[in-house]
């Protein structure tokens, strides 16, 4: 897996100071993507151990409210296997902190047999995760008052309160 960025002390995706990855790799090509050179599977960096150092130093002030996936698209299912051992990693070693992760996928995609976006990673990843921001960017429906995502079509889903119902459960701050 490769990587475009990774944002120390982001504000804009996700409650809190935040410390975002920036994961390379999307076949989703949304019109109007606002970082259309993140499809490309091998943009920026190699995502290696030492990225995954740099990273868990980045989250250990107290400061930091957690971790953002981001890309790209984390929930390509070449980037979810690499993604998920690094996940449980933070979880791991940060359990106050949370996770958030930005989808082009719905959380309907990713739980349906076939799908492109499922795998053998895709159940475990999304229990690490706290916040899913689901749903590609429609431009006819940008609407720039909405927090934390472009278009009226995607949905903030807490995801403990949806495990905790077992019905989809939107998240509120």
């Amino acid at each position: 897996m490769y990587f475009g960025k990774i944002k120390n002390c982001d504000i804009a995706n996700g409650e809190g100071v935040r410390v975002s990855l920036f994961v390379s790799g999307c076949t989703n090509h949304c019109e109007h993507c606002f970082q259309p050179q993140t499809w490309a599977f091998d943009y920026g960096e190699p995502f290696t151990p030492q990225t995954e150092e740099t990273i868990l130093e980045l989250l250990s002030p107290d400061y930091i409210n957690g971790l953002t996936l981001l890309g790209g698209e984390p929930f390509e299912p070449e980037n979810q296997r690499v993604l998920l051992p690094f996940v449980r990693r933070v979880r791991a070693a940060f359990p106050r902190k949370t996770i958030w992760c930005f989808t082009g996928f719905t959380y309907d995609e990713l739980l349906t047999e076939g799908s492109h976006p499922r795998c053998e990673a895709t159940d475990e990843l999304l229990s690490l995760l706290d916040v899913l921001v689901d749903g590609r960017y429609v431009e006819e429906l940008k609407d720039i008052s909405l927090r934390f995502r472009g278009s009226s079509n995607q949905r903030l889903i807490d995801l403990n309160a949806t495990r905790q119902t077992g019905s989809v459960q939107l998240f509120s701050s």
